[in-house]
């Protein structure tokens, strides 16, 4: 029995995907998620995961954001983007993340569960117009490359604290539990954070820091 979870927030969309999955006996849905923490949390909860089916649009936490922080603490357990988005940065982003898989939401339900499959079985699929996306980014690097931030971006010691909590993969809860500050204010630092770097997500936000030499 193959153990899936499902990061969606919008409900007639997890309807398509549960409908996707209904027919496929050897698969069992084990938790829905209507946001990235959420999903983090389900995976910290459950051992029996095999695979995660990741929206990137939610609330709280995006899906490329949770991909990544689950992907740092459980590199085993597969995660395919499933999206209706195809443009270049998303691509890039979720591969940056760790995603194993990345598939559009019109996918078939057959070529869906023959992507659960392969991704399994250690496979990195894409639906055809990502792959053709992500194959012109791996030909032309530079247009790719992380932005240098302006060097009077400075970050606050707090700031940079958490920044090694957010570079390890750490929730905001667990860094707000280690600081003994609320999680609000974690919040709000990473926003400043976000800010001065001039990140679009986590995974951006990394990508800038590693490269300014932040971390």
């Amino acid at each position: 029995m193959i153990h899936v979870g499902i990061a969606e927030d919008n409900l007639f969309a997890l309807k398509a995907i549960e409908d996707k999955l209904k027919s496929f006996e050897d698969l069992k849905i084990v938790f829905i998620a209507k946001n990235g923490e959420e999903a983090i949390a389900q995976a910290e909860k459950q051992s029996c995961i095999d695979l995660i089916l990741m929206d990137i649009e939610m609330p709280v936490l995006n899906g490329i954001d949770a991909t990544f922080v689950i992907k740092n603490k459980f590199p085993k357990l597969k995660i395919i983007v499933i999206t209706v988005f195809d443009n270049d940065e998303y691509i890039l982003n979720a591969i940056n993340a760790g995603a194993d898989s990345y598939i559009l939401k019109e996918t078939k339900a057959e070529k869906m569960y023959e992507t659960i499959q392969d991704t399994l079985n250690g496979g990195a699929v894409m639906s055809p117009s990502v792959a053709v996306k992500a194959l012109r980014q791996l030909k032309n690097p530079l247009n790719i490359e992380p932005k240098i931030v302006n060097v009077n971006s400075v970050l606050s010691e707090r700031e940079s604290e958490i920044l090694e909590y957010l570079s390890s993969g750490m929730t905001n809860k667990f860094i707000a539990d280690q600081l003994f500050i609320s999680p609000f204010t974690v919040k709000r630092h990473i926003e400043n954070i976000y800010q001065k770097l001039q990140a679009r997500n986590r995974v951006d936000l990394l990508a800038k820091a590693k490269k300014n030499k932040l971390i």
